[in-house]
């Protein structure tokens, strides 16, 4: 990775800077523009922006990353915040490490994620995944306060402090954005929600403040770019402080009270009126001068300061409150901030005559030799007087170096103290201002004739005591503290109070510079800080002018101060045009002239160079010439050499592959008679391996065959203990059945004695019908002993097939039994039996039920019977009871009863029965033939491959033993 420096007006390449393995997130610039420190994951490097060199890198282990590491804002310490909470303070110049903040308390520890440091830094705020925020004070470096944010924020993805005009750098008001994309500004000290900006359907994505706090710039979630005025979101920011002293206006149609005039007056500063308490309090009663006029409005300031009243406070404190110098310079000086007009002089770039400034100024710092370019080229682009005025640089530079991060305030004061405090320094240009100086030498003259008739005498003129004074504007001999103190009297009072100040130097100075004689003695006094205080020179000044004759004073031929005009700045014409515009011309022609020159010594030296370059090439190409020439003799001599050489080295080769060529013979030989060697034991090994291997085999044979026949004659054993379970079990089936059968018989002897007994009363009762009824009767009769008997025959046939299935399922058992001696087949032949005897259960069952139809058949027939005997008998009763009725259709009505009823009767006597019914039972029958004598040629087969196989088991052993 690499960084890259770029110039913002030229937008040119200056540099850049390796060393980053990984991507860089945070870049901090020290206050100075000298050094910057580059963030990543895994280290912090120190740069050196002169020069663009790594001055020094931080390395941690890799169980501790880098949060980040930045400079703290106007001092000269490096902070560094690791992941693991810990956080260094170390020295910029000597990287040594100066403290190390303690670890905050455990019930409200965070990750820290983000930092933000006041402008003076004296306050760490430090956020991450919390709604805490914590506050460091850096100076008695501990935690002085915890910040618990609204219950919507649950972490915090930035922090930055607002910059305010009148707080000198103690920042108390904090912008904190929060996960929900909402940057809520706080108030650090009274824990107060000010304002917020986005929200939840325009979140903000980052945010950043200007460095005057007057605009926040945020770049929303949806691409977008808001730029939010922070005097528009609240009118407690930036607000300037309650001014010193208050002026009690009039109140007109309102008779006053010395009640309604009371003020409480502590500290110097005036409040607002309260009313006394129990306690008595000391009041002042300041009446009101009905009568008085209020003051000159041209003492009045902007933002409500007064310049007489700033006057009298710079009187009474020698200068102006630190905190708010910069404010009341603006305040008496009425900046306009002329945005547009500025950016409009910028915009025209960098002027021609400053191109080249840093050869002339090698200022160490880039950054202030950039603003102070800009600075002059816009001087210049505003007139073009100061594009040839050499003391310009030196006349800025303090301002530059004093507002080089506002380079609008700092145009307008440079300008500003052009106009008012540098009136007719451009009359005599390009000399320095005569006139101005003979003010001050007149004034030098009243005051202090001695040191006048001293400088005279050594012929020190007001261009050396004087002129570099002014055209540095004391920059060269105060300090910065001295230098600020002097130009807060010098902008509050009247631009004669500059030229004053020089004389009041040249005054207090006088002991020192009447002791010179030399004239580089007094350059040097002039040029470098000399041991006066500042604050005698400044009471000088005031007693200058107080006591200066009005004649020689510098008031009366400078004019007031005037401001700066709004909008677009004042045209500077006051020089002589004509002398300027003369040099302009002079200057153009001489520059033409000298690129004219130029481009001619450029093309002379150009054809020069080529001359040269020619004669250079030729005598190069001669003296190649001659040096290939003696290279290729030295050569061909080498050549010859080496061709010798190749011939002796190829004899003595040739000797070498001989002797070579022998041993290698002789090397063959010896692996030819190695290798059959090793063949042969290899095939005697292999032998011992067979006749091991054999014997090995043998000996498992053995072993097998007898484990066989131990498992033959155990399975054998178990065969023969299964049949007799089985025979068993087959003996007890058999018993059950027969005990059954003749229950069956019982039940039907019993059942034909009774139809006997009712078929003899049937007898009895109808002796007296007639012969025909008695035909009929007994044809009847044997119908239903027929039906009888074919009953019977069919419970013999049904018992007959029970003992069938008796046999079959012995049959199965033996099979089963020499199934069981096959171990290979023992699962097929299982499965096989098992479906047989599943068919043959089916089989069985199916039997059963036409046993059990039968039954109900022959139920059916009985109660028949018993219905027609029952007919019968109530018809012979009857008929002896009243013989003269008619018999014939109480016949034909028992016959069509008779025909209705002998339906089971039909089931049994198949020479009655209907022609398709008995076809149905006749295919029945076939097909139960069929099937049974199917599976009967099944198991022959079975038992036959069953009585093969073991045969062939048996043979086995004699074949092995073979």
């Amino acid at each position: 990775m690499f960084l890259t420096c770029m110039e913002t007006v030229t937008k040119e390449l200056v540099s850049w800077m390796r060393g980053h393995e990984s991507s860089v997130f945070s870049i901090s610039v020290h206050a100075s523009g000298k050094y910057a420190i580059t963030t990543s994951s895994d280290t912090a490097q120190l740069w050196d922006l002169d020069t663009f060199q790594r001055k020094r890198k931080l390395n941690i282990r890799q169980s501790v990353g880098i949060q980040k590491v930045f400079f703290l804002p106007l001092s000269n310490t490096i902070l560094s915040c690791f992941k693991d909470n810990s956080i260094f303070a170390w020295e910029c110049d000597t990287l040594f490490c100066k403290y190390q903040l303690p670890a905050p308390p455990e019930s409200s520890s965070i990750l820290y994620k983000v930092f933000a440091v006041t402008r003076d830094g004296r306050i760490l705020a430090a956020g991450g995944k919390s709604n805490h925020l914590h506050l460091w004070c850096l100076e008695a470096r501990q935690l002085f306060r915890i910040i618990q944010m609204p219950t919507k924020v649950r972490a915090i993805r930035h922090l930055e402090f607002l910059p305010d005009s009148f707080d000198a750098g103690s920042n108390q008001v904090l912008g904190v954005l929060s996960q929900d994309g909402i940057m809520r500004f706080i108030n650090i000290q009274t824990c107060k929600l000010l304002f917020e900006i986005g929200s939840l359907d325009q979140g903000i994505s980052s945010s950043v403040i200007s460095p005057h706090g007057r605009y926040i710039a945020s770049i929303m979630e949806n691409g977008s770019l808001n730029v939010y005025s922070v005097q528009a979101l609240t009118q407690e920011i930036n607000k300037p402080p309650l001014p010193l002293v208050k002026v009690i206006e009039d109140l007109p149609k309102k008779k006053l009270s010395s009640s309604d005039l009371k003020m409480k007056v502590t500290s110097g500063r005036v409040q607002q009126p309260a009313k006394p308490r129990g306690s008595k309090i000391q009041t002042r009663i300041l009446k009101q001068d009905l009568t008085g006029d209020f003051e000159s409005k041209k003492n009045e300031l902007p933002d409500g300061l007064n310049k007489k009243r700033l006057q009298i406070l710079l009187k009474g404190y020698g200068e102006y409150p630190t905190k708010y110098r910069m404010f009341i310079w603006r305040s008496l000086l009425q900046l306009p901030e002329n945005h547009t007009a500025f950016s409009s002089l910028i915009d025209k770039g960098t002027h021609v005559t400053f191109l080249n400034l840093q050869k002339k100024y090698p200022i160490k710092s880039r950054k202030l030799l950039r603003v102070l370019q800009r600075t002059l080229s816009a001087l210049a682009h505003w007139s073009v007087i100061f594009s040839d005025t050499p003391y310009l640089p030196l006349l800025a530079f303090p301002f530059v170096k004093l507002f080089q991060n506002n380079q609008l305030i700092c145009f307008e004061v440079i300008a500003t103290l052009i106009i008012n405090w540098c009136q007719h320094w451009f009359e005599y240009f390009p000399n320095p201002p005569i006139n101005i100086l003979s003010m001050i030498e007149n004034v030098l003259a009243f005051h202090d004739k001695e040191l006048l008739r001293h400088f005279i005498d050594h012929d020190i003129t007001s261009q050396l005591y004087a002129w570099p004074l002014l055209e540095t504007v004391f920059s060269e001999v105060l300090t910065r503290e001295e230098w600020l103190k002097l130009f807060d009297n010098i902008f509050s009072n009247h631009p004669s109070f500059l030229l004053m100040t020089v004389v009041a130097y040249n005054i207090c100075s006088r002991v020192p510079l009447l002791n010179c004689n030399l004239k580089d003695d007094f350059e040097f006094f002039f040029h470098h800080r000399n041991n006066l205080d500042i604050n005698v020179v400044i009471r000088q000044v005031y007693h200058l002018m107080e006591t200066t004759p009005t004649d020689i004073h510098p008031d009366s031929m400078l004019n007031v101060f005037v401001a700066l005009t709004k909008g677009q700045y004042p045209v500077f014409n006051q020089y002589p045009k004509f002398i300027v515009d003369y040099q302009t011309q002079e200057r153009e022609r001489i520059r033409n002239d000298e690129l004219d020159y130029l481009r001619e010594r450029q093309t002379v030296e150009d054809m020069q160079a080529e001359v040269d370059q020619q004669r250079v090439e030729d005598e190069a190409w001669y003296q190649k010439q001659e040096l290939l020439r003696k290279a290729e003799e030295t050569r061909r001599e080498m050549l010859l050499q080496e061709e010798e050489k190749i011939i002796q080295q190829r004899q003595r080769l040739a000797a070498v592959k001989r002797e070579l060529q022998v041993k290698e013979m002789h090397l063959q030989d010896a692996a030819r008679r190695r290798f059959l060697k090793l063949q042969q034991d290899q095939q005697e090994m292999e032998l011992r391996r067979l006749d091991d291997e054999i014997g090995r085999k043998v000996y498992m044979r053995d072993r097998e065959i007898a484990a066989t026949a131990r498992d033959l004659e155990m399975r054998q054993l178990e065969l023969e203990s299964q049949k007799r379970l089985y025979e068993k079990n087959l003996t007890e089936n058999q018993a059950a059945v027969a005990k059954e059968m003749r229950a069956d018989a019982d039940a039907h002897r019993r059942k034909v004695d009774l139809e006997e007994h009712m078929f003899h009363k049937l007898i009895e009762a109808g002796e007296t019908q007639s012969q025909k009824t008695q035909k009929v009767i007994k044809e009847n009769l044997a119908k239903a002993e027929q039906a009888c008997l074919n009953t019977d025959w069919q419970i013999q046939s049904l018992h007959k097939q029970k003992c069938d299935d008796l046999q079959r399922n012995k049959c199965y058992q033996e099979v089963a039994k020499l199934l069981r001696e096959n171990r290979r087949k023992e699962i097929e032949i299982l499965n096989a039996m098992v479906e047989q005897e599943a068919k043959k259960w089916k089989e069985a069952e199916g039997k059963e039920f036409c046993l059990r139809s039968a039954k109900k058949a022959s139920a059916l027939s009985d109660a028949s019977r018993k219905w027609f005997l029952k007919q019968e008998i109530n018809a012979a009763v009857e008929h002896a009871e009243n013989p003269c009725h008619k018999e014939e259709p109480r016949f034909q009505n028992e016959q069509e009863d008779a025909s209705c009823l002998p339906r089971t009767s039909h089931l049994n006597d198949s020479s009655e029965m209907h022609p398709s019914t008995q076809i149905s039972l006749n295919r029945r029958a076939v097909e139960w033939d069929t099937t049974e004598q199917n599976l009967i040629q099944k198991v022959r087969n079975l038992r036959q491959r069953l009585t093969a196989q073991a045969r062939h088991r048996c043979q086995t052993p004699h074949l092995l033993a073979a």
